[in-house]
């Protein structure tokens, strides 16, 4: 996941020194105008954790969606689907039946992301993210809708939403994590599968975050390429992307933003703009045909208008995944931050924001600096708890974290 040899400048050791400080005593960090940590201020506002393990025996846990009654649906990598019947330490998990076996599990990729529908309650569906194998040949990456039965125990698949994103054979750079847009579209976040002029071709859906109706599956009205002649350009919000793992919509301001994967260091915040290209591009215009990572994150040099991140994390790699954002007052001085998980990091960055979307501070905190080793999902549940998913390979465990 994390071969290339960067070209970058030189981060100055102070911002250096001030992130990995932070990092190993959970006092946030300033961040500065690319995001890079500047200084160490006192860390008094910020609250202590409480984490609860809700259950065990998960394996890959990737994803977490929250049920009208209190259950909830976690996906695991290796084509598995459960409920667990609350969301509160000692909760039961019940194996879901469902024919996923078509799911190429292998690298990255397998059952991945997933979001319950709004209307859940009257019409129990929900949708996944998954790698689909046709006679055990890998074909895409694509959008299923299911309906889970009334007791949870079996679901029944409805329909394929969307088809086509692209697939990597070995599993690399699958991304696709979809998440419900303020105004109820579907945003998906997806990976380039390492090939090398995907990010930047609007008519791929990879290295993309696409946006899409939930019900029919067609392209969001408004979307930036709504008129363009290939019909999967027509899908495409933002471009430029190289394997997004997180995306999370800021509560009261409809601002989206994603954690990216860096390919050595320089993982990525972003703060998406509509049809904005976010300067992904291994194949240096057209000129390599292999996947050249040496290339920055966002080549302004290449692409003037392309979008900086909010927040990179220089010479470190973390290897972000999950997004989502802290709600209500329990949260103190984290009311409306940015929670991002990171797999090799394994810990939480919590990132404060302005207004406009700019970090202000990072902070990590010590209940889980490197506690429970690699961190995948992150999602906030309807009474503002945060669900994190551990993603070792072994007994991984969900985890509730609310304010001490």
């Amino acid at each position: 996941m994390r071969t290339g040899v960067r070209r970058r400048a030189a981060v100055p050791a102070s911002a250096l020194t001030a992130l990995l400080l932070s990092a190993c005593s959970g006092a946030p960090a300033d961040a500065g105008a690319t995001g890079t940590a500047t200084s160490a201020p006192s860390s008094a506002a910020s609250p202590q954790l409480r984490v609860e393990k809700v259950a065990g025996g998960l394996e890959h846990g990737w994803d977490v969606g929250f049920l009208p009654d209190g259950r909830l649906l976690v996906t695991e990598r290796p084509a598995r689907l459960v409920v667990l019947s609350s969301g509160r330490p000692g909760a039961t998990v019940t194996r879901v039946e469902a024919d996923l076996s078509d799911v190429q599990v292998r690298g990255e990729g397998g059952l991945m992301g997933l979001v319950v529908h709004p209307d859940f309650a009257t019409t129990h569906r929900f949708t996944t993210c998954q790698t689909h194998t046709e006679g055990g040949a890998p074909i895409d990456i694509r959008l299923v809708t299911w309906r889970l039965a009334d007791d949870g125990r079996s679901a029944t698949r409805e329909r394929d939403l969307l088809t086509g994103l692209p697939l990597a054979a070995g599993g690399r750079h699958s991304g696709c994590r979809p998440t419900l847009a303020a105004d109820g579209a579907l945003l998906v976040g997806t990976g380039d599968t390492a090939s090398a002029a995907v990010a930047q071709d609007r008519g791929s859906l990879g290295g993309k975050v696409l946006r899409l109706d939930l019900t029919t599956g067609a392209p969001a009205a408004g979307n930036p390429f709504a008129s363009a002649a290939d019909p999967k350009e027509r899908y495409v919000w933002t471009y430029g992307h190289r394997n997004v793992q997180g995306v999370a919509v800021r509560p009261g301001s409809g601002q989206v933003f994603t954690a990216e994967h860096g390919p050595s260091f320089d993982d990525e915040v972003n703060l998406l703009r509509s049809g904005a290209n976010y300067g992904w591009d291994p194949s240096r215009g057209g000129t390599e045909q292999t996947y050249d990572e040496s290339v920055p994150m966002t080549d302004r040099e290449r692409f003037p208008d392309a979008v900086d991140a909010v927040w990179q994390s220089g010479e470190t790699t973390q290897a972000v995944c999950g997004a989502a954002f802290l709600t209500g007052r329990a949260w103190g001085a984290w009311d409306g931050a940015l929670v991002v998980t990171a797999l090799k990091g394994a810990k939480l960055l919590v990132l404060t924001l302005d207004d406009a979307g700019a970090v202000r501070n990072v902070a990590v905190p010590p209940e889980f600096s490197e506690a429970y080793g690699r961190l995948r999902a992150a999602r906030t549940a309807p009474d503002g708890a945060l669900y994190v998913t551990t993603s070792n390979g072994s007994d991984d465990q969900l985890l509730r974290v609310t304010p001490a």
